[in-house]
């Protein structure tokens, strides 16, 4: 069976889907989830979202699973490495398959997991604010909250 839990956050309605073990999507905007309620599991998920967005949480702790290739599944667990509050570029973070940044950047690109996997902490090797499905905008204010709670790097990122 499927759940969902919505909150409303700094950047917008964001959507929780989970099923009784895993979340599988935690996306931007509106979502039609007509007969879908929430569970125990959802609940925490938003919890915690609503924590992070307060500035007291910093690391997720809820089961996380979704579909994707074995390619695409070590991408979105390399990117589960990168510290909060901190960015690396898309460069540095293919080094390890130098050959393959664009299928990099595409798994990137097809992670359902917004925050909770930090795609938002990818960036061009200009340090240019490059490819977010949930639009730049959020990836700035993403970048900046996570600065200002950690207290990282300069307190406004100029783009």
């Amino acid at each position: 069976m499927e759940y969902a839990s919505f909150i409303n956050s700094p950047i917008g309605k964001i959507t929780i889907l989970a099923d009784d073990d895993f979340v599988h999507a935690v996306t931007f905007g509106e979502q039609t989830i007509e007969g879908l309620v929430e569970n125990n599991l959802t609940k925490r998920v938003a919890k915690q979202l609503a924590d992070y967005f307060d500035g007291n949480l910093t690391t997720f702790d809820f089961p996380i699973k979704q579909k994707g290739t074995a390619f695409q599944q070590g991408v979105w667990q390399n990117l589960l490495t990168i510290p909060y509050g901190t960015t690396l570029s898309y460069a540095k973070f293919s080094a390890h398959h130098p050959l393959a940044i664009r299928a990099i950047a595409a798994a990137n690109g097809k992670n359902n997991l917004a925050i909770a996997i930090p795609c938002h902490r990818v960036i061009g090797s200009n340090g240019k604010l490059v490819g977010y499905a949930g639009g730049l905008w959020r990836k700035q204010w993403l970048l900046q909250h996570e600065r200002e709670v950690s207290q990282k790097g300069q307190t406004e990122i100029k783009f």
